[in-house]
Order: C-alpha cells, then structure tokens, then sequence
C-alpha cells in the first residue's frame, strides 16, 4: 500500500508532465510556420478559435471527470462508455500510437539541434544519429522502468529548464517589438500581398493557420491519461486548466510578437528552427546556440513524457481486458515492463528505417496528429451523450462546440492521413480478438471488418501512387 502511494503524482508534477507533453519541438518553428500562412490579425483570430475549441475540450474532461470518477482508464475510457469496448480500444491503441510515434520526431530533432555543435550528427538521420537516438530512446526507458514517481519528478525538472530559453525569447521579443510593423498590413499574408483584403482570403489565411496551432496543443489531455495516478482527482482537475491557461499564453506570445520584430516574408523564409533565426537576427548569433540548447532539453523532457503516456495508456487497456494481461503487468517498481520494451522496440525500429527511407518518418507524422484529434473526437461525443442524458445544458454546448473543432481539424488533415491511420490498427485488431475472444460480438465484428476494408483500400492506393507520404 505505501508503495503504491508512493507512485501518485500531484498536481505539480501533472502540471509539468502536460506542459512537456504539449511544448516540443512544434513551439521552435511555429512563428515561421503561422508567418507563411497568416497576417496578424487573421493569426489572432485563429488563435481564439484554437484557444476556445480546446478550452471546450478541457471543460468537457475536467466536467466527465467529476461526473464520471469511475472511469479513470484515460480519455479512451470515455468512447468505451459511448461505444463499447471496441470503442474504447480503437481510441487507446491510436492514442498509444500517436504516443510514441512523437518520440521518432523529437529523437530526429535532437540530433539536428546536435549537427549545429557537432557535424557528425547534421541533419539528424544518419547513422551516428540513428545510434544515439537508439541509446536515448532506451536510457529515457531505463529511467521510466526505475518507477513513475522519479521520472515524473525528472520531467518537472526538465520542464523548467526548457522554459528558460522561451522566458528569453519573450523577453527580447518584447524589448525589440515594434508596433507599427505588427500592425502594418494587418490583415494581409504574404502569399496574398498587394491583393484587396476579402473575406476569403481571411478564412484561407485561418485554415492554413490552423493546421499548425491545432496540433501545438497535443498533450493537453496528459493529466486525465495520469489521472489514476493522480493523489486526488481535483489535482488532474487543476492541471489541465493551469495547464491550459499557460500553454494559450506561451504560444500566443511566441507566434504573435515575431510579426514585430522581423516583417511576415522574412519570418516565412527562415529555415527550421525559425526561433534561433530571429534571435540571430536581433541579439545575434548566441541566440542561435541558445535555442539549440532549449531544442534538445525540450526534446528530451517530450521523449520523457511522451514514454509515460503511451505505457499507461497500455496499461489501462490490458486492466480493462481489452489487451493481453502482460502488457499490465509491473515490476518492483510499477512500472509495466512488457509494455515499455515493446514500445522502445518499436520506437528502434522506426529509427533503423531513417538509413533506407525518409517515408517511415511522413507516415508517423501522420498518424500522430491524425490519431489525437479522433481520441479527442471521442470525448466531445460521450460528453454531448451524457449531458444530453443528464439534462446538462452547458455540458451539451460546450460538447457540440469542442466536437466540431476537431471534426474541422481531421477534415483540414485530409482523408489520406485517416486511410492511412486504418492501417495501424489491424496488428491491434489481432491482440484485442486475442484478449476477448470469447467476448466478441457481431457488431465489434463488422466495425474491425469495416476499417480492415479502409485499410485494405489504403494499401491499393499507396501502390497505385494516389496516396502518398
């Protein structure tokens, strides 16, 4: 008893463990990214539809978490509510996927931040980097197997040290912002300059915006994915909303305050990480090192948090009889063994494919966003089902509101990248008939026959060469 007590996380250490998961290495280009999509103001208007979609979504875990206590198994636990068990497992297994597949791009921008001090590892997928990425990827997993207690202590640390680097960026941001720039030509990107300000134009600048300021946000729903390891359920409570608050103000400020400092072509011609170009440009080249350092400690504090969360989320699917009983099954220190090697293994393998194809990476990518967004799906419906059910009317609006945010950004992702997502589950498909083989039942059965069919059509297309990636 004292051990497992021992194992529980507080509301410090959720706090940390969602601000890692969600500040990686999107946080470091977005500027340049949001310069070659958005004007300023049609920028600030696409953030407010983030930002309020997702405090939506945060209203509707933190709502479900207090209506619903008894489902602790993560945010999967809620489409297991609405659909069954088969719904709960197809929101988990993507949610494990998109998980550790993000390693794969924070090990890659680790040793291109590391090519900067040393050119054996430039670029970040050759050998020398695959090798070391490899040794990273188990270390972080070694450290996960010493018990969750230490590691998540390990990630409040690392997430202090990587909001250093970011304290400085806005500082000078600050120092050298000059208002006239941000606000001359206010409503006009760079694709469209010298053309008349339309209403189309504003919602083509928002769409582009919003494929890169959704997907900043993934790792928000950290705490509910702890929650059963949280002290007490108040405490996953109070670090999604603190959570929120900082990640909304954090991202808001470094994507907003470059537009005046540097004009909107310079900032969408800088290359990756646009950060360190517009330190170089207005402290000099320090600033350059500097964000390479935060770089790599944020990349690192992501490997951390992005290994606990795909675990657990294993674990709660194989408690809740819906994978094999090995991957629940812990050490000394209660850490699911069997489920944290498998993970690193796979994670290996994906970074020995760097040295034949750079397409193993673009599938990743992919699925990753793809599969966050579907998760996140699944929470909007349950929370509409339930507060419809219970006469919950802000629960119902908040509900439709975040669910049709994230209906938007899988429509923005595009039809390929969920072809492709249907692909990834038939190797899962096979563990969970294992497991409830003699608990099936016929509608489970069409539903995995169904996305089989998808992910049959998917394989057709990528060899017909529609699909790509």
């Amino acid at each position: 008893m004292s051990q497992e007590k021992s194992q529980k996380i507080g509301k410090t250490g959720l706090s940390a463990l969602i601000i890692s998961s969600a500040i990686g290495t999107g946080i470091f280009g977005l500027m340049s990214q949001l310069a070659s999509e958005a004007s300023p103001g049609s920028a600030i208007v696409a953030w407010v539809i983030v930002d309020v979609g997702f405090a939506a979504l945060v209203y509707c875990l933190n709502h479900l978490s207090q209506a619903r206590p008894d489902l602790d198994s993560g945010i999967f636990s809620y489409a297991g509510a609405a659909f069954g068990p088969l719904g709960e497992f197809i929101s988990g297994w993507g949610y494990w996927l998109a998980s550790w597949v993000s390693n794969i791009a924070f090990c890659t921008m680790i040793m291109s931040a590391l090519g900067n001090f040393l050119p054996a590892f430039k670029g970040g997928q050759n050998l020398p980097s695959v090798l070391l990425s490899c040794a990273v990827v188990w270390l972080i997993t070694l450290l996960v197997m010493l018990g969750l207690k230490s590691a998540s202590f390990v990630n409040a640390l690392v997430t202090f040290c990587k909001l250093i680097p970011l304290l400085v960026f806005l500082i000078v941001m600050f120092a050298a912002f000059k208002a006239g720039m941000f606000t001359s030509h206010f409503w006009e990107n760079v694709a469209s300059a010298g053309s008349p300000f339309t209403a189309k134009s504003l919602f083509t600048q928002i769409q582009g915006s919003l494929i890169y300021l959704v997907f900043v946000f993934v790792g928000i729903e950290g705490a509910s994915v702890m929650g059963s390891r949280a002290k007490k359920k108040s405490d996953a409570t109070f670090a999604t909303v603190m959570s929120l608050i900082a990640l909304i103000l954090i991202y808001g400020f470094i994507s907003l305050l470059p537009y005046g400092v540097m004009t909107r072509a310079q900032l969408a011609a800088l290359p990756q990480p646009a950060m360190s170009g517009i330190l170089a440009n207005t402290v000099g080249v320090w600033g350059e090192g500097l964000v390479d350092v935060g770089l790599i400690i944020s990349c690192l504090g992501g490997l951390l948090s992005w290994t606990l969360l795909p675990v657990e989320t294993t674990t709660l699917l194989s408690q809740d009889s819906l994978l094999p009983k090995v991957w629940s099954k812990s050490n000394k220190h209660g850490a699911p063994l069997f489920s944290l090697i498998v993970t690193a293994l796979l994670e290996t393998l994906f970074l020995f494919s760097f040295l034949i194809t750079s397409n193993a990476y673009n599938f990743a990518s992919a699925i990753s966003s793809t599969t966050a967004l579907a998760c996140y799906a699944f929470v909007s419906i349950y929370e509409i089902m339930y507060s419809a059910k219970n006469k919950k009317p802000l629960g119902l609006v908040m509900g439709i509101i975040s669910g049709l945010f994230e209906i938007l950004g899988l429509v923005i992702s595009g039809w390929q990248e969920v072809l492709l997502l249907s692909i990834c589950y038939v190797p899962g498909f096979a563990l969970f008939i294992y497991r409830r083989r003699k608990e099936l039942k016929k509608g489970q059965i069409i539903a995995m026959i169904c996305i089989l069919a998808l992910a049959i059509l998917a394989v057709i297309l990528i060899c017909m060469g529609i699909i790509s990636f």
